[in-house]
């Protein structure tokens, strides 16, 4: 019993503000037009500011570890091809194949990943995962791109270079995650003044990033086939972390790391992966489906892994 409660003191604040979030919405303290500005405003600035300032203080040569990177992303390219593949095989249309695709390996690692593992490892399992969402960021973005286009390939729609420039270079977190990568690996000290700056921007960064999820929640999305969306949540929720902690294992990844990279691949599907399928001729109705499930139920899946991370000793 104490063990489990400790898991939920990690995991349950987390969706108690997503839920707070979602009261807001309901007692009508806010709308759609203020959570619009409040996503903008924790992806243009307290996002990066947050990743830049914790990975711009960490000592890179014992933060980062090419073998967790690795290894997660054999996980997502394994899950790419399965679900794809499945899709296929099962005959779903173009729209909903590229969807369910993106759906099963494309997590909320920025919003709900971070703010886990800061509650189970701080500051410092915060840096460690920041440096590593900036090198799975752009990995993730392709990926996803490449899930809604490719089953329109036969259409002809070509792509230029600039294209993928903008998706991929032009991403804030990205943008901040290397410009901290930079910086702690040349060993910069960040003047005080700055650093108690961004500390005081990047504070709000977690709860507002929690706030906007429960803000943008809606029934409505639940309108896509919910047998897909089932699918795509048991495949991100229960097959990627699986697959994840197998293929760390394999590496020699323990401990904290192999946790960091659990909870990243256990996150819920993404708020983007709807945005980006209304934008890229998908199935916005199943990806918002497969959101929407996914986040409910990784309160479920959330804390079985972390109670058998805990049980295994790792």
């Amino acid at each position: 019993m104490p063990l489990f409660l400790d898991i939920l003191i990690i995991v349950l604040p987390v969706f108690l503000v997503i839920g707070l979030g979602f009261g807001l919405k309901m007692a009508q303290l806010v709308d759609d037009s203020f959570l619009y500005q409040l996503n903008r405003l924790v992806y243009f600035l307290a996002l990066p500011a947050l990743l830049f300032h914790e990975i711009a203080r960490a000592d890179f040569s014992t933060s980062f570890n090419g073998l967790l990177l690795a290894g997660m992303l054999a996980a997502v390219l394994l899950t790419f091809f399965l679900a794809y593949g499945f899709a296929a095989w099962r005959g779903y249309p173009p729209e909903a194949r590229g969807s369910f695709c993106q759906g099963t390996f494309r997590g909320n690692i920025a919003y709900i990943g971070l703010a886990i593992v800061f509650n189970a490892y701080g500051g410092e399992g915060l840096a460690a995962a920041g440096i590593l969402l900036g090198f799975l960021v752009p990995f993730y973005n392709f990926f996803g791109i490449l899930a809604l286009l490719l089953p329109h390939r036969q259409q002809g729609r070509n792509l230029g270079p600039w294209f993928w420039i903008r998706q991929i270079g032009g991403n804030p977190l990205i943008i901040s995650s290397f410009a901290g990568i930079l910086w702690s690996f040349l060993d910069i000290p960040l003047p005080q003044v700055i650093e108690r700056s961004l500390h005081i921007v990047a504070g709000m960064a977690l709860p507002l990033a929690l706030l906007a999820i429960g803000g943008s929640f809606s029934l409505q999305r639940l309108r896509g086939d919910i047998s897909k969306s089932l699918i795509a949540t048991a495949i991100k929720l229960i097959w990627l972390p699986l697959i994840t902690a197998g293929i760390l294992l394999v590496f020699g990844i323990r401990g904290r790391e192999l946790a960091i990279g659990v909870i990243f691949a256990a996150t819920p599907t993404a708020t983007v992966a709807y945005i980006m399928a209304q934008q890229m001729r998908g199935d916005a109705e199943l990806s918002g489906s497969i959101i929407m499930l996914s986040t409910l139920l990784s309160l479920i899946t959330y804390t079985l892994a972390l109670v058998l991370l805990e049980g295994l000793g790792f």
